[in-house]
């Protein structure tokens, strides 16, 4: 919620906003790729102000996807925001991007100009749903 409502404002302010899953990115650059249609593709997300990226870490990639995800960030690097969302700690990024000397590498773009928000707790849809069954079960 916190990144859209970021994109929202950035959105209201007249910034051009991209919002898009990790796993929808990378298969739309693996499809691009393979029909020779990379550099086109990657202007997708290189054009806007403000790059969203959803779930970050959700799924691991293999190593050619998480130079796809590379050629975004460092492409993006000192030219474009970006956010992104991820329940993984910086530490587990070499797990999700399948090769530690890429994710530090990634890493080393996305943090040398960031804020960084760490929302630490219980996943609030979770909480919310087991709330709402708490309260179903005492109907009952």
């Amino acid at each position: 919620h916190i990144a859209v409502a970021l994109a929202v404002a950035a959105c209201r302010a007249g910034y051009s906003i991209y919002f898009t899953s990790l796993d929808d990115m990378v298969r739309n650059l693996k499809a691009a790729e393979a029909a020779g249609r990379l550099t086109s593709k990657l202007g997708t997300y290189l054009r806007p102000s403000v790059l969203v990226v959803d779930e970050v870490g959700y799924q691991p990639l293999e190593r050619a996807e998480a130079n796809l995800v590379f050629q975004v960030i460092s492409k993006r690097y000192e030219k474009g925001s970006i956010i992104l969302t991820s329940n993984k700690t910086f530490s587990e990024w070499g797990q999700v991007f399948g090769d530690e000397v890429l994710a530090t590498a990634i890493l080393d773009r996305l943090l040398h100009h960031c804020e960084v928000i760490a929302i630490n707790g219980p996943s609030y849809r979770l909480k919310n749903r087991l709330k709402a069954i708490e309260r179903e079960t005492d109907v009952a």
